[in-house]
């Protein structure tokens, strides 16, 4: 199915390729995104939607020294957030604390919790641990792992354990296990690698060339979800991770990113530089399940795609499902462009 847009959009100043839900946040549905401008100062938005769900409000502006690449709200403080950002051919990571209080009428100033300065070299991401209010967080480069320990009241970051993952792999991006926090994927030039945190060592690897972006499945333990550069979207059960359980066509040009939902398990989103977000069914049913249910299941595994928004003008880098309402997804066009949707007329019957 092919369509336009009917989202509520939000124009940033500059170009821009990341945002993120702000999940701490229990009372709104919000986002923070964060531009990318050379020459100009950079700036993070705090975006919300209005009560009536029909317009995106600028609850906050702050100023940010560098070029955002990546941008990762704290899940259990909706005051905090970590970016990775460059300056020139030099990059860097810090975790930064929104002021109050704020607003959008001047840009205000945020405050530097900590910087994670253990890094030479290009960072990738920083990923923050998925259960409950931990202290842990990770950030990477395209040689090492680094876990570390965050006292946000102190303002210290300290570094846990570090370790390479060798000169023959690039890493260039992660998720962290939502079912098992001593657990995360890794993706490379050559390989998706599972570590163990405990020892931080490659456990075990899927060998899978040019895999761009890796999400877990919150509801279902085993399944991981990967966009790969060329061929489409691959769904993994890691119990038998051989061979993808499911295959979806992805975009015309490079699939960038995959979110999968974070309640309905069967719901995935992917953005690609064919300016386009579409929307997935991949079905998770077994085979003793109500015949209603597969029997629906296999007509949406005819036709997988369920929506295709294409009312972009630019790549599409950032996406974001929403926590707190999680029929409602954020987009990020290069240009600077957020769009907010619901799939509600998608949602699977339950």
């Amino acid at each position: 199915m092919q369509g336009g847009s009917s989202g509520i959009g939000y124009g940033l100043k500059y170009q821009a390729r990341c945002i993120s839900d702000v999940k701490a946040d229990t009372d709104h549905t919000s986002f923070l995104t964060g531009t990318l401008s050379l020459k100009e100062e950079n700036e993070v938005h705090l975006l919300r939607l209005s009560s009536g769900g029909s317009e995106l409000v600028c609850e906050g502006l702050f100023s940010h020294p560098n070029e955002i690449w990546d941008l990762a709200s704290c899940p259990f403080d909706q005051r905090i957030f970590s970016t990775v950002f460059s300056s020139g051919e030099s990059f860097g990571a810090a975790i930064w604390q929104i002021p109050e209080p704020y607003g959008q009428s001047n840009s205000s100033t945020l405050d530097c919790v900590a910087s994670l300065d253990a890094h030479v070299g290009k960072i990738n991401c920083v990923l923050w641990c998925p259960s409950g209010k931990s202290d842990k967080l990770i950030s990477m480069d395209e040689q090492n792992l680094v876990l570390w320990s965050l006292d946000s009241s102190k303002k210290i970051a300290e570094v846990v354990s570090k370790e390479t993952a060798g000169m023959r792999h690039s890493l260039s991006g992660g998720a962290w296990n939502p079912h098992d926090v001593n657990s995360m994927a890794a993706t490379s030039e050559s390989s998706i690698q599972f570590w163990d945190l405990r020892t931080m060592k490659n456990v075990n690897s899927i060998e899978r060339a040019h895999v761009r972006n890796v999400d877990y499945n919150t509801k279902r333990e085993h399944i991981l979800v990967t966009a790969d550069d060329e061929s489409g979207i691959h769904i993994w059960d890691l119990r038998k991770a051989k061979v993808p359980v499911q295959e979806l066509p992805g975009h015309t040009h490079w699939t960038w990113a995959v979110r999968c939902n974070p309640e309905y398990e069967e719901l995935i989103l992917s953005v690609g530089t064919d300016s386009a977000v579409n929307l997935w069914f991949a079905s998770a049913s077994s085979e003793n399940q109500a015949s209603e249910r597969s029997a629906e299941a296999s007509r949406q595994r005819v036709n997988p795609l369920l929506n295709s928004y294409t009312d972009y003008e630019d790549s599409v880098y950032g996406l974001a499902w929403s926590s707190r309402e999680p029929w409602i997804f954020a987009s990020l066009s290069y240009d600077g462009r957020v769009v907010i949707e619901s799939v509600k007329p998608f949602l699977p019957r339950r």
